[in-house]
């Protein structure tokens, strides 16, 4: 057994990490920001919050550089999962409610590891395949996408586009990681996650109802409920996609099973999607939704004609994932929407 601290435990693919260490019979100590988050958490584990094998901790505000101080102290950490960082695009001060929790929040756990935790071997860090894009790249057939591409996104690009945004809040926490540990040489090493779009089933709960859904599920929670009747939207310009399942599994294997995944970025994707397949498969396994869905007449959503392309043979190497398909990601997916009132 292995005790490990997973931040941001009331998130998406957090929740996801969250069930697999549970299931491997992994100790863990995980932070949420508020009480109300953490409720839900004891709530679908009530044997392992009272045995001690799972720990709730508050930490409020990621972006303050003390905020995983005290938490890294807990005795016996051995691998940390970095999960925590904001992932939306409704913000007003891109600065203060995204670079700064993105930025601020990975270098100030590394140094509070450093300074307080010894005995942590590992870090894993949710980055993005937003660290990689090239956005000047999205209609070039000869750009190849891989582990070593890096977004040329700066600081001073994050009042372009609330997508430049975001994208410059992955950029630059992975950097600010990686060149941590150039430069500082701490006693653990590093590994970074970089996905795609992530689809796939709520995990344990489902926080603030349908309006706390993750980004990327908001686009099957329109499809189901109808607004996507009279049009299918453009599938835009993030076309790559993985199942949280699969993301989670890349935590856990490259954090606590997987030795040699230390210094690695690892692509974590399952290859292409489509809004227009999207539909197609929902309309082919959900008859019953027949009345909101767009019928075969109503076209859209189709891969762009001019795209680059991808290449992750390294990290499937190391991790040795057989993805989940497309198909099967929608369809779970859906079903955990419809059980959750969608």
């Amino acid at each position: 057994m292995t005790k490990v601290l997973l931040t941001g435990g009331s998130g998406f693919i957090a929740a996801h990490i969250l069930e697999q260490l549970i299931a491997k019979g992994h100790s863990v100590i995980t932070t949420v920001r508020s009480e109300d988050k953490a409720a839900p958490i004891r709530a679908a584990y009530p044997d392992q919050t009272s045995s001690g094998d799972l720990r709730i901790e508050i930490v409020p505000d990621i972006a303050q550089p003390d905020a995983f101080d005290e938490v890294v102290k807990i005795p016996g950490i051995e691998v940390v999962l970095h999960t925590a960082s904001p992932f939306h695009f409704k913000f007003k001060d891109p600065q203060k409610e995204l670079i700064d929790p993105a930025v601020i929040g990975t270098t100030s756990i590394l140094k509070a590891i450093t300074l307080h935790a010894p005995t942590v071997r590992r870090v894993v860090i949710t980055s993005s395949f937003a660290a990689i894009i090239d956005e000047s790249k999205l209609t070039d057939p000869s750009t190849v996408f891989s582990e070593t591409s890096w977004n040329p996104v700066t600081q001073a690009d994050i009042h372009s586009s609330p997508a430049t945004a975001y994208r410059a809040s992955k950029k630059l926490a992975e950097r600010a990681a990686w060149d941590f540990i150039s430069s500082e040489k701490p006693n653990f090493d590093l590994v970074t996650i970089n996905p795609p779009m992530v689809f796939g089933p709520v995990a344990h709960h489902l926080s603030n109802g349908l309006q706390g859904i993750n980004t990327s599920n908001e686009r099957l929670v329109s499809l189901i409920q109808g607004g996507w009747r009279d049009g299918v939207p453009s599938t835009g310009q993030a076309f790559l996609w993985v199942d949280v399942r699969d993301v989670a599994t890349a935590h856990v294997r490259a954090g606590l099973e997987l030795p040699g995944a230390g210094g690695k970025r690892l692509f974590t994707t399952a290859g292409e999607f489509s809004n227009a397949w999207m539909v197609d498969i929902v309309r082919r396994n959900f008859p019953e939704l027949k009345e909101k869905l767009p019928g075969p007449e109503v076209k859209g959503g189709e891969l762009p004609d001019k795209r680059p392309r991808f290449d992750n043979k390294k990290t499937v190497e190391v991790l040795g994932i057989e993805w989940i398909p497309f198909e099967t990601s929608v369809v779970d997916t859906v079903r955990s929407l419809l059980a959750h009132g969608a």
